[in-house]
């Protein structure tokens, strides 16, 4: 975090106490400590090194250097806590910077929280809503995740910009990281929270606890398979030991009255049968499939720090998330935006099956 220098790409949690100002001064306070403690317990699972917390006054913003899960399970682990303390709260990935403040302590700039606190303000008390960047980064790390987000449109905001918001929506689902998170939240003070914890050497008391089980189970399957190969040889021996049958003489064929012997008939049916044949119905529609993936064009993409890729001014998504798309053949115009800098245009002409490559860096 010294470096102040780098332009990051993080996850910003934004949290606001709703309608805090038109409270009294004894209830503000007693509001945003019950606001802290909350806030608190929905970071105990996160490193403080990972994290940057800048109070707001009527609320915080969370800045998360590592897991963007990190962000959406202590959002969660906060709405939970809605009932208590009437909370709007907004996410969003993106570019910050880090700079020191007047007393010398670490903060944060930059387009990725002033993102997080737009989106947080189109949420109502007791809603989390995530920007489009995030939303794309968390899906694709499970299908779990993808379940728990519903696309709510687009939103515009006081500097008539558009923002397209996520909500998230139902329980946790049953990914590994996810029941972590869901023991967080419940408090997990029980003995499957004490399984998740860490014991000696950095291992999981989890992973501890099932290593002699797995020792047992494995010695054990070894010695089944031994008695097995011992009861199959008794048999083996007894069959040596008895007389064989000697098999039948079958004489060969007579010869026929000119000379030549009768062929044998072999009217067994064959041991193979013949593979089925695709329906021509199921080839055709893969031999069209490939047809029209071959029919599209490939635009690939490399944009730092990040940028918002509009086709022919339809908003696409946003890179580095966005590393590539397919588009019909013929001329395209691709923007690329930057709140922070002007916009990067680009004409091309893309034919069928052609891959094209753009690359720009915003400063």
């Amino acid at each position: 975090m010294e470096s102040s220098s780098r332009t990051l790409v993080c996850s910003v949690l934004f949290l606001d106490i709703a309608e805090y100002t038109k409270k009294a001064v004894a209830d503000q306070l007693q509001l945003k400590q019950a606001f802290n403690q909350v806030l608190a317990k929905a970071l105990e699972e996160v490193p403080s090194r990972d994290r940057i917390i800048l109070d707001t006054g009527d609320g915080a913003a969370v800045t998360f250097m590592g897991d963007p899960e990190d962000a959406l399970f202590a959002a969660m682990s906060v709405r939970e806590s809605a009932s208590t303390v009437p909370v709007r709260m907004g996410v969003n990935l993106g570019p910050v910077r880090l700079v020191k403040d007047l007393n010398g302590q670490m903060n944060i700039i930059g387009d990725g929280i002033n993102v997080a606190q737009r989106v947080m303000s189109f949420s109502r008390p007791g809603q989390l809503l995530v920007s489009r960047s995030f939303y794309e980064v968390v899906s694709c790390l499970s299908r779990d995740y993808l379940n728990l987000f519903r696309h709510e449109g687009s939103r515009t905001d006081k500097h008539v910009r558009e923002h397209e918001v996520y909500s998230v929506v139902g329980g946790a689902p049953a990914a590994r990281r996810v029941a972590e998170s869901s023991m967080q939240i419940t408090g997990g003070a029980n003995f499957g929270g004490w399984l998740a914890g860490t014991g000696p050497l950095g291992l999981r008391r989890s992973a501890l606890l099932a290593a002699p089980a797995l020792f047992f189970a494995v010695i054990g399957g070894a010695l089944a398979v031994s008695a097995m190969l011992d009861v199959k040889q008794v048999p083996t021996a007894a069959k040596l030991a008895a007389p064989q049958a000697v098999p039948a003489v079958i004489p060969p064929p007579k010869p026929a009255s000119d000379g030549t012997r009768l062929a044998a008939v072999d009217s067994a049916p064959s041991a193979e049968p013949k593979s089925a044949d695709k329906p021509a119905a199921a080839k055709k529609k893969v031999a069209e499939k490939k047809m029209q993936k071959k029919a599209l064009g490939r635009i690939e993409l490399a944009i730092t720090p990040w940028g918002d890729v509009l086709v022919d001014g339809a908003l696409r998504g946003t890179a580095p998330a966005l590393r590539s798309l397919e588009i019909p053949p013929g001329p395209h115009t691709i923007e690329i935006r930057n709140s922070g800098s002007p916009t990067h245009i680009e004409r091309i002409n893309v034919k069928a099956g052609q891959t094209v490559r753009i690359r720009h860096k915003f400063k």
